[in-house]
C-alpha cells in the first residue's frame, strides 16, 4: 500500500499515523488510497478535511483568541471549511506555554487568508484586517508606543504637581 497522506507544501508522503510534515510543519492532506480495514482516528479525519489550495505560502495571522479554547474553536471553524491553521502564543505574555491562559494568534497559510477571513466574518469573530501592516516583531506600533509614553509622562507630571513636589 502506498503512503496515503502527503504534505501540500513539500509533497513528501507519510503514513496514516502521521499528522504534520516533519520538514515544514504543515498539516498533511489525503493523497491516495486507504486500506479499508484501517480505522481512521479523529486526527486523521481532521487532516483529510484540509483543502490543498488553502495550504500554500507563509503563515499569516487572521485572528486572535483570548484564551486557548477560544483559539481552538476558531481553528475548528476554519477546518470545517478546509483551511489549515496553527496557533501561536501572542507576543508579550509571560504565562508558561503549557497553560491555556493568555491570547493565541491563529495563523493560516497565505493562500487561505481570504477564505479564512470570510469564514470568521460570517461567524462574527474579530478578524485581523491588514496583514501587510502587521509587524513581524509582534510589538506595538511606534505611534502607539509614543502615545503611551506621552500619556504616562503627563500622568506623572500631574501627580508631581498635585503633591506639590
Amino acid at each position: 500500500m502506498t503512503e496515503p497522506l502527503a504534505c501540500p507544501r513539500c509533497a513528501i508522503r507519510y503514513s496514516l499515523d502521521e499528522r504534520f510534515c516533519t520538514r515544514c510543519g504543515m498539516p498533511l492532506t489525503y493523497a491516495g488510497e486507504v486500506d479499508v480495514e484501517h480505522v481512521t482516528s479523529e486526527k486523521q479525519a481532521r487532516a483529510r478535511k484540509i483543502k490543498p489550495q488553502y495550504a500554500r505560502g507563509d503563515l499569516r495571522r487572521v485572528a486572535t483568541g483570548r484564551q486557548q479554547p477560544e483559539a481552538e474553536f476558531i481553528q475548528m471553524l476554519l477546518l470545517e471549511e478546509g483551511i489549515p491553521s496553527t496557533l501561536r502564543r501572542s507576543a508579550g505574555f509571560d504565562v508558561p506555554d503549557m497553560l491555556a491562559a493568555g491570547p493565541r494568534d491563529v495563523l493560516v497559510p497565505e493562500s487561505g487568508v481570504d477564505a479564512a477571513r470570510d469564514v470568521l466574518l460570517q461567524s462574527d469573530i474579530e478578524v485581523t484586517q491588514a496583514p501587510h501592516l502587521e509587524r513581524e516583531g509582534g510589538g506595538p506600533a511606534p505611534g502607539m508606543l509614543l502615545a503611551g509614553l506621552l500619556l504616562a509622562a503627563g500622568v506623572a507630571a500631574l501627580l508631581i504637581w498635585l503633591t506639590g513636589g
